[in-house]
């Protein structure tokens, strides 16, 4: 039988239990409220009674995160999602708190842990080298989102009764203000840029709002730029994938979910793969119409193509890419960013980063279109449109502004009316709507003699 014990504003179901070896245990579990606890009892007496209770097992975190990764990460996260959690608990959980009971874990111990993280030296790979001293209260943001949702699972697997996190204390961040080219910046760039790869990459990623690998995992059969397209304004794109490198072990694990192509191995001991993979949302796959000068700058850029497959003849390794190098071979995202980051050098441009781009298409498609977010939204393939209106409704609040601006310069400023104009004029509009009034009810049948049949009675 199992019993419920006060301590202070908390409720304990207490219970006992023969474990694996054949000795008998007391368990205590925690609830926060007499109802909670009750409904605990009773589920613990009735499996007890009928032979369906499970003993209660010591497990650790990594136990846990093993089984949610598995289950949980599997079957839920794309590629990119599995890597990066996958990254965060093998860096900053596992090696600090991996070894932890989970009856031990609270929220004073989780507060505690998340406050010690801020002073853990950031983790560098072989492959990606951090950018920080130490871990940043953004990182410990991303780690209590993947935890909190761990632990949700162990809360609906019945391995703990409570989310240790739930109300955890988070250091706070700082948000910084993007910084993008003005349109003066960008037409500079493009004028000063004499390579014609990294020109139409600047000129496809601004036009069509691209992220860089859907820009890179282009191919030819996405692309409509024939002349009747362009003449009629249909010219497009169709965003159905992305060029991504992989870690080989994730891609296994996740049993090659939304890989669609693999390219042949460059190097036979790497750990990575490079692929062409299905975009991370199912808003990610859009069309995107194209302006007419970029449109034509495809026309050349195929026909470019088409001239090194005639140099090269078999040594060309056609995937049908429009962004690829001079034998056919897909261009990795690091090339363009070094071409960029040369290209600001070079010519004292402001530095940003290649992936801005993406933010200044947005923010000029939304100053363009008076701050239509639904139609900015189809073409930056956002998951949601709130994502569009939390980071760019400064720009619609900046045209809000102009707009209050212009309606007190041009209806409030300076004008004074009259005494007369705003006394005499509306009794006049008065008077001559009320005759008007009077006329049309008498050129009604009857209604002459109605009113005065009307006023003999009054």
């Amino acid at each position: 039988m199992a019993s419920i014990v006060k301590r202070k504003k908390k409720y304990s179901v207490v219970y006992t239990y023969i474990d694996e070896s054949g000795k008998k245990r007391q368990k205590w579990e925690t609830f926060d409220t007499n109802a909670e606890a009750k409904k605990r009892k009773n589920q613990v007496e009735y499996e007890q009674e009928t032979g369906t209770f499970i003993i209660p097992t010591a497990k650790t975190v990594n136990d846990l995160l093993e089984e949610y990764m598995s289950i949980y990460g599997v079957n839920t996260w794309a590629m990119s999602t599995y890597e990066s959690r996958q990254s965060l608990l093998s860096n900053y959980v596992r090696p600090i708190i991996g070894d932890m009971k989970l009856e031990d874990l609270n929220p004073r111990v989780m507060d505690k842990y998340y406050r010690d993280l801020l002073t853990v030296r950031a983790v560098s790979t072989r492959f990606v080298k951090a950018r920080t001293e130490f871990v940043t209260a953004k990182t410990v943001r991303q780690i209590h989102k993947v935890l909190h949702n761990a632990f949700n699972q162990a809360v609906k697997w019945e391995l703990i009764s409570r989310n240790p996190v739930e109300h955890a204390t988070l250091p706070k961040t700082e948000t910084k203000p993007r910084d993008i080219w003005t349109a003066d910046t960008l037409i500079k760039a493009l004028e000063v840029c004499d390579d014609e790869i990294l020109s139409l990459a600047i000129n496809l990623a601004f036009s069509c709002s691209l992220r860089m690998g859907e820009l890179l995992g282009l191919t030819w059969d996405c692309v409509d730029i024939s002349p009747t397209s362009i003449e009629q304004g249909r010219a497009s794109i169709f965003v159905e994938k992305e060029l991504q490198r992989v870690n080989r072990n994730a891609m296994e694990n996740l049993n090659e979910k939304d890989i669609m192509f693999k390219f042949p191995r460059t190097f036979a001991s790497t750990h990575t793969a490079l692929v062409l993979k299905t975009p991370k949302t199912k808003t990610s796959v859009r069309k995107i119409f194209l302006p007419k000068t970029v449109a034509e700058m495809l026309v050349e850029r195929k026909a470019a193509i088409e001239e090194l497959k005639d140099l090269f003849g078999d040594e060309f390794m056609d995937f049908n890419l429009v962004f690829c190098s001079t034998n056919g071979k897909p261009i990795e995202g690091q090339v363009i960013n070094r071409g960029f980051s040369k290209l600001i050098q070079d010519h004292g441009l402001p530095k940003v980063v290649f992936h801005s781009l993406r933010h200044s298409s947005i923010t000029y498609k939304l100053k363009l279109n008076g701050g239509d977010m639904k139609s900015v939204q189809g073409d930056s393939g956002h998951a949601q449109i709130k994502m569009v209106a939390d980071v760019y409704s400064h720009i619609i609040d900046d045209d809000r502004r102009v707009n209050a601006a212009r309606l007190e310069e041009a209806f409030y400023s300076g004008r004074q009316p009259e005494p007369e104009e705003m006394i005499e004029k509306p009794v006049e509009e008065k008077t001559q709507s009320d005759q008007e009034l009077l006329l049309s009810l008498l050129q009604k049948p009857g209604m002459a003699e109605l009113l005065k049949t009307l006023a003999k009675t009054m």
